[in-house]
This record gives C-alpha cells, structure tokens and sequence, in this order.
C-alpha cells in the first residue's frame, strides 16, 4: 500500500470531509521532495543561460559555509547546469578581491573590508554586494600566560590578524588605536590563518583577532583562551562578516545565473540558520577536503555556534567598516554603501520561495484549527 493509503487507513477525522481532503492533499503534496522545497536545480529554470561558464571564489571557512556545501553538494554545479561551474579557493579577502578584478572569477564569498575597499578603489564600478552570509564568527583569543585576560590587556601585545586589511585587521587595529588608546596598531600582525597555533604556541604572538573555524583551532591546538567575541563590541550583537558579491558586469550580462547561485544560498543560509548543527559532519568532511587536513567535528561544532547565517548584508556595519577604514588610514575616501549593495534578485529569490513553500513538518494545526481525533495517532 502507498504511504498516503496508509495514513488514509489509520487517520479517522473527527471533522467534515471536505475539510479531511484538502488536508490529506496537502500531506500528500508533502511527501513529494519537489512540492516541499529542496535545492534548486537547472529543472527549477529550465530555459538555458546565457552564460557558458560561471566561476566561484570563496574560502575554506566556517563562515563561507554555504559555499563550502554548496560547492561540495553539488547543488552550485547542479543549478548553473549545463552551464561550467568552476571554483577558486582564497586565504583572504585582498587576493580573491583582485582575482575579480583581473576577471579571474565572477562571483564571490568575501568579508566587508576588502568589499569596501574594492568599490572605494574601482569608483563604484567593480564590484555589488548581492546578499549577506553571515554575521559573527570573529573571536578574540589569547595564549596562555599572556597576560592577557581582558580586551583592555591587549593593549602594546602582539596580535595576529589573518592579512592587512581585510575585516579582522581592520577590526583589530580600530580598537587598539580608537577604543584602548594606543598611537598606532603596529603590534598587529599579518599572520596566515594556518600559522597562527604554531606561532601562538612559540610564544611569537600574544593574541588573535580570529575567524571560525580558526578560532576554535586556536582554543584546542595552542590552548588559546577565548577573551571576547567581535559581536559584543558591535550595536545589536551584528555586524557583516561575509557577503556575496559578483562583478557589475557579470551581473547586467547574467542576471539569470546570478539567480541561480542566489536559490542556492538561501536554501543553504536557511538550512544553516535552522540548525547549523546537522550540517556539522558534511561541513567537517568538506572543510578536510578543502584544506587537506582533517578537521574534528567538534571544532566546527564549536565554531558554528558562534556564526549567525543570514541573507541580510547588514549595511549599517558595511557604513561602520567604510569610515573606520578610512581613519585608519587604509582608504583614501569612505565607500558609498548606497551604490554598492544592490538586493533586487535576492529579494526576488526571497519573494519566489516565500510564496511556494509548503511545511515540511506538517502539524495537525498546520493542517487546520480543528483537532484531530484519538483514533489518529
């Protein structure tokens, strides 16, 4: 007997029939994948791209996790079909930034620094913020006997951030020089994620600005300390920490296949946001893949509770990281966010799935107000 004839056969509504049917359709519908939501495929758009190939940088990070998964799915591949997708890995935001430039990839996952940077440096021509990704995930950590046991103690401490001038850096320096007061950050230091436990654990370095998963790699390899997480130092606990971006161009040329990738990123940001917990094993397994070392479950365990996944680019922190970018010195102007964020597909992604989802999880009060009889369950 089919599954729906056995739900037929031991549910006993207790209200009209016509009511009974058209929630029995529903549930029906329900055990469909297609009729209840999953990842978008070239099927969802079947007319066919007009782009031949469509290449993704990221990172191989916690907070990059949509890529990470969607790249290692196959759901980015599975969209953008027939159509190539090809992906580039980047330690940090400055080196992807001019991979876009010079046309090396078309659309990216990158922190709001080297963004700001990026549209400062182009005049507004190079590159559009077209979603968030995740907020958090930045963790200040310190060595053992460091003397450090407090944000104000790092004050004239060595401190490591991943690379100048992207997000933690930029951080990092602000609060040296605007919060504890020191003339210049020149005790922060440009320190690759992956050298920073063997340096931590040398004595080279006092402390870490750090993003996930390092941050968590840092507490258990080098036996750092968490001192305070960035979200606490920011309004509302929120700030941008990764975007998505794609070039202006690509963008007016492709504005079907940017689509594309944005049904994948709100599936994947959705999933995350839901429960980034069950994602931990096929998150572990893909970060390993990536970076050739395994990756313990719980570390990105650890470091996923302190990532916040979202869609929303979080403007008012990008205006924050533009005019602190520029006090610092790092920018000759102050990046005008209203020409660099541009949320029209995400919206129309958002808008599209809003309208088209059925519960996953269907409820006797998701069906209807009436109750269902005893002899249901």
């Amino acid at each position: 007997m089919p599954i729906w004839g056995r739900i037929l056969h031991v549910i006993k509504p207790s209200f009209p029939p016509s009511i009974f049917t058209l929630s029995l359709t529903i549930l029906c519908l329900c055990f469909s994948p297609d009729a209840c939501g999953g990842v978008p495929t070239a099927a969802d758009s079947p007319a066919a791209l007009t782009v031949n190939e469509v290449r993704l940088g990221y990172f191989a990070n916690v907070t990059h996790a949509q890529a990470v998964l969607g790249v290692d799915s196959g759901d980015f591949a599975a969209a953008l079909a027939p159509s190539k997708f090809t992906t580039k890995l980047f330690n940090a935001g400055p080196s992807l930034i001019e991979a876009l430039f010079a046309g090396e990839i078309d659309i990216a996952y990158v922190g709001p620094s080297p963004t700001l940077a990026a549209h400062l440096r182009s005049r507004g021509k190079g590159i559009r913020v077209i979603a968030g990704a995740a907020s958090g995930g930045v963790v200040i950590v310190a060595r053992p006997r460091s003397g450090i046991e407090k944000l104000e103690d790092l004050k004239g401490k060595r401190i490591a951030s991943p690379q100048l001038g992207n997000s933690q850096d930029v951080s990092a320096r602000h609060y040296l020089i605007h919060v504890l007061g020191q003339s210049s950050a020149d005790n922060v230091m440009a320190v690759p994620n992956a050298e920073q436990a063997s340096m931590m654990a040398r004595g080279q370095i006092d402390a870490a600005w750090a993003v996930e998963p390092w941050a968590a790699r840092l507490i258990v390899e080098a036996g750092a300390k968490v001192i305070a997480e960035e979200k606490d130092l920011w309004p509302d606990k929120k700030f941008s920490l990764t975007l998505l971006v794609v070039s202006p161009e690509f963008l007016a040329k492709h504005p079907d296949a940017v689509e594309r990738v944005l049904k994948v990123h709100t599936h994947w940001t959705a999933a995350l946001a839901k429960d980034a917990t069950l994602h931990v094993p096929a998150l572990s397994l893909a970060l390993e893949k990536l970076s050739g070392k395994k990756i313990g479950a719980d570390i990105v365990t650890d470091a996923v509770s302190r990532v916040h996944f979202t869609t929303e680019p979080l403007a008012d922190s990008l205006a924050t990281f533009a005019q602190w970018a520029y006090d610092l010195k790092q920018a000759r102007g102050i990046a005008n966010i209203d020409t660099l964020i541009d949320t029209t597909l995400l919206h129309k992604v958002l808008e599209t799935q809003a309208s088209s989802t059925i519960p996953r999880k269907l409820t006797p009060e998701a069906l209807d107000p009436v109750t269902i009889g005893p002899g249901s369950h």
